[in-house]
């Protein structure tokens, strides 16, 4: 899943674009000016808090994107939930050279390591009904890719890429439309017809509107995105899809926090996506302990 999420290539470019913000056409000159240059070291890389591990794969990656090498034994995978104070990982090296990639395998690990563990909290939280979790689009520049991947790690579920594999007409597309008397159900299959993508998505954010695309022939739309709807009126809109179009997958979406997912998943849908998974989730307390 890493590779097909963010391939190597993406992930080395990332890894060169950290090395510049940090070493620029020079050095490391704090640990040069203070560490012997053949000098090794044990290094331990250990969770402060409980969660779940993502971006252990790059340690090795960074190394080698920062002309370093280093041994590398790592004590789980992506995926595993720890305990505060487990070892995740253990390197051994020149002491100078473990120095100056701290931060970039903090910074990444750290922040992935962040996105699985909220994802996991919020797949626990619904467990036992049938709404998978699901990111967006709202990624940092370079770390969609991996961004993705930690919640997929977390037991989250992919959405949309990015605008080129599926089809979502939200609320500026239907305003844009309806100014221009686009007919929708007419774009949702001229999306479909311009090649393989995975799903045709549409938003609505009252009963009505979820009619009329119910109403739609069947295959036109794979899922409707209830936007901003309380737990009540998702309800409703779930007996009118399992009436009218069983196929379909309603998803919830709009201000969905850890104190509201339970009722939004209770009311039946198929999927909840939450874009502060990416966009404002806290690291993951990682410890570089010699």
């Amino acid at each position: 899943m890493l590779d097909e999420l963010a391939p190597r290539t993406v992930r080395s470019n990332l890894i060169q674009l950290t090395r510049s913000e940090d070493l620029g056409d020079g050095c490391d000159v704090t640990t040069a000016a203070s560490v012997p240059t053949e000098q090794r070291v044990q290094v331990q890389i250990g969770a402060r808090v409980p969660g779940i591990l993502c971006g252990l794969s790059l340690l090795e990656e960074i190394l080698d994107g920062f002309h370093m090498e280093a041994h590398v034994d790592l004590a789980v995978m992506d995926g595993d939930r720890v305990e505060a104070g487990a070892v995740v990982a253990t390197l051994e090296g020149r002491h100078a050279d473990l120095l100056t990639v701290e931060r970039t395998m903090l910074n990444l690990l750290g922040h992935l390591s962040g996105i699985a563990t909220a994802t996991r909290r919020l797949v626990d939280l619904v467990a036992g009904t049938r709404a998978a979790i699901c990111e967006t689009r709202k990624t940092l520049p370079g770390l969609r890719g991996l961004q993705k991947y930690a919640v997929h790690c977390g037991g989250g579920r992919l959405h949309r890429f990015g605008l080129f594999d599926a089809a979502l007409f939200k609320d500026n597309h239907l305003a844009t439309m309806r100014s221009l008397g686009t007919d929708l159900e007419a774009a949702c299959r001229a999306a479909r017809a311009m090649g393989p993508i995975r799903f045709v998505e549409v938003e609505v954010d009252t009963l009505d509107q979820l009619d009329t695309v119910l109403s739609f022939e069947a295959g036109v739309v794979d899922i409707i995105l209830l936007d901003n709807m309380p737990p009540e009126m998702m309800a409703e809109a779930v007996r009118r899809r399992d009436d009218r179009r069983p196929t379909v997958e309603l998803e919830a979406s709009g201000g969905i926090s850890e104190a509201t997912i339970q009722a939004v998943a209770q009311s039946g849908v198929d999927r909840i996506s939450v874009g502060a998974l990416t966009h404002s989730v806290q690291n993951l307390d990682l410890g570089f302990d010699l």
